[in-house]
């Protein structure tokens, strides 16, 4: 979002708390530069000083609640699939493309959405993903009855199309609202929004929805499944409609008010953007490297009920909670990696390490599953979310890194479209894998992946561009 474009008024600043004696650098002295503009349409601040406003960590909140509710339902079916082909009398195929549906129609929907974030702003794209989620949700409580499928994946569809004003926002709402020493953290909780969203759509379905071995009972459970998830999405837009904020009223940052000054990368129309993304070499190895190891995870968490029932026949429980062990520890690596790039802003070793590991932790995965004591894949499953998972919000920031001053919420937009090709391509590879090899053969693919993966990440440079437009002067 371009700021000199916000509408928040500037009597706002009244409502916001300023803490100067914060620990979080609320009031933030980067180097002096010649020149420097003083913004006269602002609350008035010294000449090289920036705030950050108490409401940013309510935007946030009101942000990874909202992150949440979108991905829960993109694994709510998978988790259950043997139930769910049971009830609709369908095949596991179409199961998987409850969740395939995701990343298909993110690759189309990015490129307008990306102009939306850019052009409108953080709260637009906000209200559009959430309306969008709400509704998905409504519809698919109307698919309860075997022969109504279709419904569900209409439903699973919109949801899905919403998606594309979610998985971009963490870089964005982090840029906008925090400081330089907050805003790896803080993209951190934005990304761990859809990670506590993964972590509830394994949790709770199969807690939910049991396999009965009346077909009515399955049908009630999924119906109170549906308006569980339904209620909470009307909640969250309500939050977002009241409390969800397109910017602060003074920029947080050096790096955040360098973007309102006119320049040419900044005015150029949406695919100039794009032509330039695309040809920055070290943005477009880290697509690549990024696109493969989210599209492992998409396609392990996708088949992850069907792997677990390989090797423990009737665990469809276990199998929903390896998952949650998978995200929550994903969740700590985010909290972890943020972090790490705050005190250190060494991104690209930081990288390499987290996708090593994630490498490493796949090859202990494949060799565990058959070891027939589920105790250890709950364990090596948390090993290898702690840094598969938690390699996601260290992607975005490198990208917003290597990108500056291109909007962050194209970079990473773009960032996720090739997690979506890798993710369709890996999925379909890893089902057609598992059915005719088994999965040994399936997870060393899927480990040979990351070994390219990390090759890929070893050449990137480290160009780090915002942090010296942050320190012009180290």
């Amino acid at each position: 979002m371009d700021l000199k474009h916000s509408n928040v008024p500037e009597v706002t600043v009244v409502a916001d708390a300023y803490m100067p004696g914060s620990k979080s650098s609320d009031l933030i002295k980067p180097p002096a530069t010649n020149g420097s503009n003083a913004t006269l349409d602002k609350p008035a601040l010294p000449a090289g000083e920036f705030r950050m406003y108490s409401r940013r960590w309510l935007v946030l909140a009101i942000f990874v609640m909202y992150s949440a509710s979108n991905a829960l339902q993109w694994i709510q079916y998978s988790i259950i699939a043997n139930i769910v082909q049971r009830y609709y009398n369908i095949t596991s195929t179409w199961v998987d493309w409850t969740s395939m549906i995701f990343m298909i129609l993110y690759i189309p929907l990015i490129f307008p959405a990306s102009w939306i974030l850019d052009k409108l702003g953080l709260r637009i794209a906000a209200i559009s993903g959430v309306l969008g989620t709400c509704i998905g949700a409504w519809v698919k409580c109307f698919s309860v009855s075997p022969d109504l499928f279709w419904v569900g994946f209409v439903g699973q569809s919109i949801v899905a199309a919403s998606q594309v004003f979610i998985l971009s926002l963490p870089a964005k709402v982090a840029a906008v609202w925090f400081g330089p020493d907050q805003v790896s953290s803080a993209c951190s909780i934005g990304v761990f929004g859809n990670q506590l969203g993964i972590a509830v759509g394994f949790l709770v379905p199969p807690m939910l929805v049991e396999n009965h071995d009346d077909i009515n009972l399955i049908g009630d459970d999924l119906r109170l499944m549906f308006y569980i998830v339904a209620g909470f999405t009307s909640v969250l837009v309500v939050l977002v409609l009241f409390f969800f904020k397109a910017a602060p009223p003074t920029p947080p940052s050096a790096a955040q008010e360098a973007t309102k000054t006119p320049n040419p990368l900044q005015s150029s129309p949406f695919l100039h953007s794009i032509k330039r993304l695309m040809l920055n070499r070290n943005y477009v190895l880290l697509l690549i490297s990024y696109g493969m190891n989210v599209g492992v995870f998409y396609a392990i968490s996708t088949l992850l009920n069907q792997i677990v029932l390989t090797h423990y026949p009737g665990h469809e429980v276990d199998a929903g909670r390896i998952g949650v062990c998978i995200v929550f520890a994903g969740m700590l690596g985010s909290v972890a990696c943020g972090i790490v790039l705050d005190k250190t802003h060494r991104f690209k070793e930081t990288t390499l390490a987290v996708y090593i590991f994630t490498m490493i932790g796949m090859w202990i995965y494949t060799f565990t599953l058959s070891v027939g004591h589920i105790a250890v894949v709950y364990v090596t499953s948390a090993l290898l979310g702690f840094f598969m998972t938690g390699y996601l919000p260290v992607g975005f920031e490198f990208a917003a890194e290597l990108t500056y001053p291109e909007p962050e919420g194209t970079s990473t937009g773009l960032l996720n479209a090739a997690a979506q090709v890798f993710g369709i391509t890996f999925t379909m590879l890893y089902s057609e894998l598992l059915n005719t090899n088994g999965d040994i053969v399936a997870n060393v693919t899927m480990a040979v992946m990351l070994l390219v993966g990390s090759v890929v990440t070893a050449v990137i440079r480290s160009d780090l561009r915002r942090q010296a437009a942050q320190n012009p002067n180290p």
